[in-house]
């Protein structure tokens, strides 16, 4: 999708994600339905809503404040959405979304947090183990460097044995650099349930904004038992 980092998007405004996040597929039995691989899958994680919306040409956030500093109105709005920021502002064009940890939130076990990048000797372990049936939520902490990010959006898509079980995606926000990092929580999602569902599943977690930056993908697995 096209857009740009700029004021007009909106700054500031995060907005929580849509109703078009889905669960794993069950079948009334309550097992887990496969269907058949989706060799397109980075073409649909890449679709995303097109506002029709024409941008302007991308200025660093130093120009853009520099632009309107006459404007009082709008030199108050961004003080007010910067704080103490303007004094570090460069004349980078390109915003920065610097991923820190992504965490897992669940009734059996509470919280389990792992830092970013993933450590190489960890990579092929389960990220996280959970029941069948069970609520959970990821959490992500990240930071937002040198311009405003806008429109950035997550996918997560999950395999079993090679073949797509799950696709969701939602809306984080627009975001502007910040000193502090964003915590933010996704969506909750259950674990389906039956025989079939229990095992191991490989899972890729995609972030971008609306101007297409992929800021990260994430490769990760995890595992689902029976609950006793």
């Amino acid at each position: 999708m096209e857009g740009s980092s700029s004021l007009a998007h909106g700054v500031g405004i995060e907005k929580e994600e849509g109703d078009n996040h889905k669960e794993m597929i069950e079948n009334p039995s309550g097992v887990c339905e496969f269907g058949p691989e989706d060799d397109d899958d980075e073409e649909e994680e890449s679709s995303v809503l097109s506002s029709g919306f024409v941008p302007g040409p991308l200025l660093s956030l130093k120009e853009q404040i520099e632009k309107d500093k006459d404007d009082n109105s709008l030199r108050r709005w961004k003080e007010k959405l910067l704080g103490s920021l303007e004094s570090d502002l460069s004349s980078q064009m390109e915003p920065e979304v610097k991923f820190h940890s992504i965490g897992i939130i669940s009734n059996d076990f509470g919280e389990i947090n792992t830092s970013l990048p993933v450590d190489e000797n960890k990579r092929n372990n389960f990220l996280f183990t959970l029941k069948e049936g069970s609520h959970y939520r990821l959490k992500l902490t990240f930071s937002v460097l040198h311009n405003i990010v806008s429109g950035l959006i997550y996918s997560n898509t999950v395999w079993k044995t090679g073949i797509k079980v799950d696709s969701s995606k939602g809306m984080l926000g627009t975001f502007a650099p910040n000193r502090e990092p964003y915590v933010h929580t996704l969506e909750e999602e259950t674990t389906p349930s039956g025989v079939l569902a229990r095992g191991s599943y490989s899972a890729k977690l995609k972030f971008e904004d609306d101007d297409g930056r992929v800021h990260m993908e994430l490769k990760y697995s995890f595992e689902i038992k029976k609950r006793s």
